[in-house]
């Protein structure tokens, strides 16, 4: 149960009903996730719903680099909603089965392609130390151009905001589904995941 009061479309404001028609009219289809608690400031909603779907839709990047890196900042995270979400759309994308159900499972995945590797290692680093190594950086930026990077780092730091917002007030699963992550922790306490380097990409 979420640990803040989360409005329905009956009970909410002018404001906040502009931001809802406009999310539910656009390629999210319905509001769920974060966006349920940045209502409590329309302002913020607004904007953070056109950032969001420029960040999701509107970048040079392939949706699989994308939707990637994005299931590595919710393991990162064990961001629950995050996981459910987007390890479809990952799959959706073209990510094997067998990458995600490791990555989900804290192991070390191996890729099949070298763009996949290179996607999660530099989301893997960027989320384990606030750093990029220089030399995987500089392949990404040949992977991607300069703009297409800009853009991975941006969607890793719009969805761990994304993961502190949904854990931080419990938003809770849609339509009633199962938590797809387990939860470590270390001396007692949650603790976020740690993410092992992948393996070298399968011949």
């Amino acid at each position: 149960m979420s640990r803040i009061p989360l409005p329905a479309p009956e009970d909410m404001n002018e404001a906040q009903r502009r931001v809802y028609e406009r999310v539910v009219a656009g390629p999210r289809g319905r509001l769920v996730g974060p966006l349920r608690a940045a209502l409590h400031n329309p302002e913020l909603a607004e904007r953070w719903q056109a950032f969001g779907a420029l960040l999701r839709y509107g970048t040079s990047l392939p949706a699989r680099v994308s939707e990637l890196a994005i299931v590595v900042t919710a393991r990162r995270w064990n961001s629950q909603i995050e996981w459910h979400i987007h390890a479809e759309a990952a799959a959706a994308a073209g990510i094997a089965p067998d990458v995600l159900d490791a990555i989900r499972a804290r192991r070390a995945p191996v890729f099949d392609d070298p763009a996949d590797a290179l996607a999660y290692e530099y989301a893997r680093q960027l989320q384990e130390t606030g750093q990029v190594d220089p030399a995987l950086h500089g392949r990404a930026v040949q992977a991607w151009g300069v703009a297409g990077v800009v853009e991975l780092t941006a969607v890793i730091g719009y969805y761990t905001l994304v993961s502190m917002t949904l854990n931080a007030h419990e938003i809770p699963m849609p339509d009633g589904a199962p938590e797809p992550l387990d939860l470590p922790r270390e001396d007692g306490q949650p603790a976020l995941s740690r993410l092992a380097p992948g393996r070298d990409v399968r011949e």
